[in-house]
């Protein structure tokens, strides 16, 4: 038996850097700061509250909050018991949170005060209790150390966005998640003892749980975290503390490039070394002025909640590639399959476009309570992704698009993000996301919806113009919607289902 624990990422910090600081968390009444001995004491006492709720070892516990040390004490809290985490966005409505944490075997539930309502409303409706997550056990007698669990046991459950159905709860083991997060900090784009993390990303998600979060754990640095994005805020917050670092999604580089514009000529931007973007496609316009602007390399890296989540990304190492996703990630392959054999896995030699298929130790254990999905995604060892993509001759790997996302006009394939990237070097867009919608002689149609950029007025027919020019004849966008902002995710990502429905008619 291979014994390993997600919470020895926090415990082991806590060991060799006891006084270091591990976050500090901005609220209303400023700067809240806590050592790793202080968090690891907190988290353990976490463990002894939910023990004495009768939970132990493999008892799953529903987290619905923010970005502040209280989620972070109730994480590895849970993980200390030797439980599972079940991480609940905290956009969702009350029902979607009923849903996960029904489906997910939840035995309690600890929420945010903000969150309160819909916390224990989904409790109540799945018949457990739910506790605040401030105060929790604030005075019991911290268990002694961490459970053991097996390396294969799971640690997180991460539920799927639902683009097709239902979300699908991704089981992420121990192995999975302290791989993941040990690769990210030692050896993709490495982080330091004394580096500060800039902490946007949403902790109910995994790009922001494991790569932000864990990775700078598992260094022994010091993580910021904003409770809620807001991108002044986040240049202040991170100018004032002395960020090294940031990870984010795409459209939070293009709100922090907008408050730099915003901010004027005394506005004091951080000093940052390293960045990196993922969870969607970074447009190379968004990149090449953010790298200009905040003086800093920007890292594009590949992943998905069933890899743990990082999969590839541009690394020092192997030098970086506007419009790629970099190289794997250590211990991990990524190539590319043909996308129409769906009973093995068929690899492509270098250059052809196909299935974007991930093997190694970042591949999730599978669908909770759903063995068909789980057959369908993992074949001959490989998960596949569902993106499409290609690898060069180098090894740079490009994402080309999303299955579901690609458009057929009039027998054509058209591939969004190519659209997306040359439309996003318009002067006058400042996002923009290409759909395809129901046309009576072409099938499909593409549609192109843009958020203008401030002071500018967008002409839709200027930009169809603009792009009929740039793209091949079956590429351009015919119709451009102007819209006020594009609607996000919990992760913050472009909803374009949301899209499709608001505009197919």
């Amino acid at each position: 038996m291979t014994v390993l624990s997600l919470a020895s990422i926090l415990a082991e910090s806590a060991r060799r850097s006891p006084d270091k600081t591990a976050v500090v968390e901005r609220t209303p009444e400023g700067d809240v700061a806590i050592t790793y001995a202080d968090l690891w004491r907190d988290a353990r006492r976490v463990a002894a509250g939910l023990a004495a709720q009768g939970l132990g070892p493999g008892s799953r516990v529903g987290l619905i909050g923010p970005n502040v040390t209280d989620f972070v004490r109730c994480y590895y809290g849970v993980l200390a018991l030797g439980g599972v985490v079940v991480p609940v966005p905290s956009l969702l409505n009350a029902d979607e949170a009923t849903y996960l944490v029904e489906h997910s075997g939840a035995e309690l539930v600890l929420h945010h005060e903000q969150l309160a309502e819909v916390g224990s409303g989904a409790a109540r409706a799945a018949g457990i209790p739910a506790h605040p997550m401030a105060g929790f056990a604030a005075d019991a007698e911290p268990v002694a150390t961490l459970a053991t669990r097996e390396a294969e046991d799971p640690a997180v459950i991460f539920y799927t966005s639902g683009t097709t159905g239902r979300p699908k709860g991704a089981v992420l083991t121990h192995l999975n998640l302290v791989m993941n997060a040990t690769a990210n900090a030692f050896d993709a784009n490495p982080i330091g003892r004394d580096d500060v993390v800039m902490g946007c990303l949403p902790l109910f998600h995994t790009f922001g749980q494991s790569v932000s979060m864990n990775g700078s754990f598992r260094a022994g640095a010091t993580l910021l975290l904003q409770p809620r994005f807001d991108a002044a805020g986040a240049v202040e917050m991170m100018s004032g503390l002395g960020a090294t670092m940031f990870f984010g999604v795409p459209t939070m580089y293009v709100q922090l490039l907008a408050a730099a514009r915003a901010g004027g000529p005394d506005l004091v931007l951080p000093t940052l070394g390293t960045c990196v973007s993922g969870g969607a496609s970074l447009p190379v316009a968004v990149l090449e002025e953010f790298e200009e602007v905040f003086g800093t390399a920007v890292y594009e890296g590949y992943g998905l909640s069933e890899t743990s989540p990082t999969a590839s990304v541009n690394q020092p190492w192997f030098g970086t590639r506007a419009g790629t996703v970099g190289h794997p990630i250590w211990g991990v392959e990524v190539e590319v399959a043909e996308e129409t054999v769906e009973d093995r896995i068929e690899l492509l030699p270098a250059g052809e476009l196909g299935e974007i298929v991930i093997r190694g130790h970042c591949v999730f254990a599978g669908y909770l309570d759903d063995p068909e999905a789980t057959a369908a995604a993992i074949v001959d060892g490989w998960f596949r992704t569902g993106d499409i993509g290609r690898k060069d001759d180098e090894g740079f790997i490009a994402i080309v698009d999303r299955k579901k996302d690609l458009i057929i006009r009039g027998g054509f394939n058209v591939y969004p993000r190519e659209v997306e990237e040359v439309l996003a070097r318009h002067d006058g867009v400042a996002q923009v996301a290409v759909i395809g919608v129901a046309d009576p002689e072409k099938g499909e149609e593409i549609c192109a919806v843009v958020v203008a950029a401030p002071g500018t007025t967008l002409d839709p027919d200027e930009l169809v113009l603009w792009a009929r020019e740039r793209l091949g004849r079956h590429k351009y966008p015919r119709l451009v919607h102007v819209v006020d902002e594009l609607p996000l995710g919990p992760s913050h990502k472009v909803l374009k289902r949301e899209l499709r429905q608001r505009f197919s008619g």
